[in-house]
């Protein structure tokens, strides 16, 4: 055996050893731990490097920081589902089935979500259509603008945003932004700087920071959360960029699901934005949370010149924080409680195994389960796990859909057009255990349909996945979907 022979040999088996050392340090489900074994030991060293920035987990610093705030920001929960429970609104007559009791009460004990009514919801598909009316929002703000993001791209879009800001904060509007350093990449301190400079408060999310010794690429901020002078609230897919307007041809068309809401959801909302604030600033920066803030009283309403609706909604939030997996259980909860149909449109299905085992028993139960996802990658790894995933359900009578006319980005899940979930959350491991996530769960038919008929009319851009469409793909396809799903537990 020659030395070079034996030096690799050596290295080989020292890689190993640090593989397993490495990755069995640290508690974690058993596929995460298979597929970060398979990561380390067939990329030798490179593995490592990988490993580095995608594979640990948040400190225990920064956990301790998070719980906090979510201990301080709760108060402000707990103060408006007692206001909720004071007037009896907990769930109107008309929408308090068992499925939605049981759902509000599952984030109630996972996510100390209250049950808020009272909200007028508009739906945007189009990002030309949400963005016209973000920013005539924007023009209008006068006390107040939070604004937190995944992504804001230093481009066209992004730059209009900004622009628009630096008006608002010249005005003396009180204007703060969080982003994600990651999801944001080429809006750095420059980028910012005038907004800044105009007397706004800017920040990347905490685990943005320190890129070398404490960076997590796992663990983003993935959320979208607008609020508006306490009266507008956004929430739902969209980013800030061009292409989510439709401006690059890589895409095409950029189909996603996001709400504008006006009630008194958009006080979970804000106290939602000020628990990620007061996690990322320090703390002689933090924000109270006005605990006193309460859901408007049917006084209030009768005297108020804003026409609301009355679609009870819930504010849940998750992440790698907390154990308990609460959008992920939310998704599960829904589709066990089906007794006609599931209707999801998700980019990524990646799911877990009870998640998958969800939508299985649902459709060997006879419900009506349909999938839709996009036909196009945007990132290579995740198309073809999404795409064996797609091509798994299907054996089990679940109708999966390759919506064509563009990208499909949306994140949404309808049951029995009676209850809907929009947000942040894809269907996936990641936004399962990995992101910090955000989803709107509405308990509204009105809205539950409105969404069941855009799937309808995406449905007229989509080929459906049928057993003779799976057979046309070729060998290496089928290995590139095998082989991504082994990673499923690390995309």
């Amino acid at each position: 055996m020659s030395v070079f022979t034996l030096i690799i040999s050596l290295i080989l088996v020292l890689n190993i050893i640090a593989a397993i050392f490495t990755v069995l340090r640290s508690v974690r489900d058993i596929p995460t731990t298979w597929a970060w074994l398979l990561v380390l030991i067939f990329l030798p060293v490179l593995g490592f490097g990988i490993y580095l920035f995608a594979g640990r987990g948040l400190s225990a610093k920064k956990v301790r920081t998070i719980q906090t705030e979510y201990r301080r920001g709760t108060k402000a929960f707990v103060a408006m589902q007692k206001h909720a429970n004071t007037h009896d609104r907990l769930l109107p007559a008309a929408v308090s089935t068992p499925a939605a009791r049981e759902l509000t009460t599952l984030f109630l004990n996972t996510a100390s979500a209250p049950v808020l009514g009272d909200n007028s919801v508009k739906l945007f598909y189009d990002g030309k259509d949400k963005f016209a009316q973000l920013f005539a929002d924007i023009k209008q703000a006068n006390d107040h603008f939070f604004v937190e993001y995944y992504t804001i791209y230093n481009d066209q879009l992004g730059t209009q945003l900004r622009d628009l800001l630096i008006e608002k904060a010249r005005a003396g509007v009180a204007v703060k932004v969080l982003y994600d350093a990651w999801g944001s990449l080429g809006a750095g301190k420059r980028f910012w700087a005038p907004l800044i400079a105009a007397g706004a408060k800017v920040e990347a999310y905490f685990s943005s920071q320190h890129l070398i010794s404490d960076f997590r690429l796992n663990y983003r901020l993935h959320r979208k959360i607008v609020v508006i002078d306490d009266a507008i609230g956004y929430i739902g897919g969209f980013n800030v960029g061009d292409q989510y307007v439709s401006r690059k041809k890589k895409f095409g068309f950029w189909r996603d699901t996001h709400l504008r809401i006006r009630g008194n959801t958009v006080y979970a909302l804000k106290v939602q934005f000020l628990m990620d604030w007061n996690a990322t600033v320090p703390d002689d920066q933090a924000e109270p949370y006005a605990i006193d803030l309460a859901p408007l009283s049917p006084e209030a309403l009768a005297t108020s010149k804003i026409q609301l609706g009355k679609a009870p909604m819930q504010i849940v939030a998750s992440g790698p924080d907390s154990s308990a997996q609460q959008i992920k259980y939310g998704y599960v909860k829904m589709i066990a409680s089906a007794t006609k149909s599931v209707r999801l449109q998700t980019p990524y299905l990646i799911p877990d195994d009870t998640a998958l085992d969800a939508l299985i028993t649902a459709a060997l139960a006879g419900i009506d389960v349909q999938v839709m996802v996009p036909d196009m990658p945007d990132h290579p790894f995740i198309f073809r796990a999404t795409q064996y995933y797609a091509n798994y359900l299907s054996r089990f009578g679940i109708k999966v859909y390759h919506y064509q006319n563009g990208f499909l980005h949306a994140k949404t899940l309808v049951i029995d057009d009676a209850i809907a979930s929009v947000g942040s959350a894809n269907f996936d491991i990641r936004s399962f255990k990995l992101n910090f996530e955000v989803n709107a769960f509405i308990y509204d038919a009105k809205i539950a349909q409105q969404l069941s008929a855009a799937f309808d009319e995406d449905l007229k851009h989509c080929q459906f996945l049928s057993p003779q469409v799976i057979k046309q793909q070729g060998h290496w396809l089928r290995f590139k979907q095998y082989f991504s799903r082994l990673l499923s537990p690390v995309l």
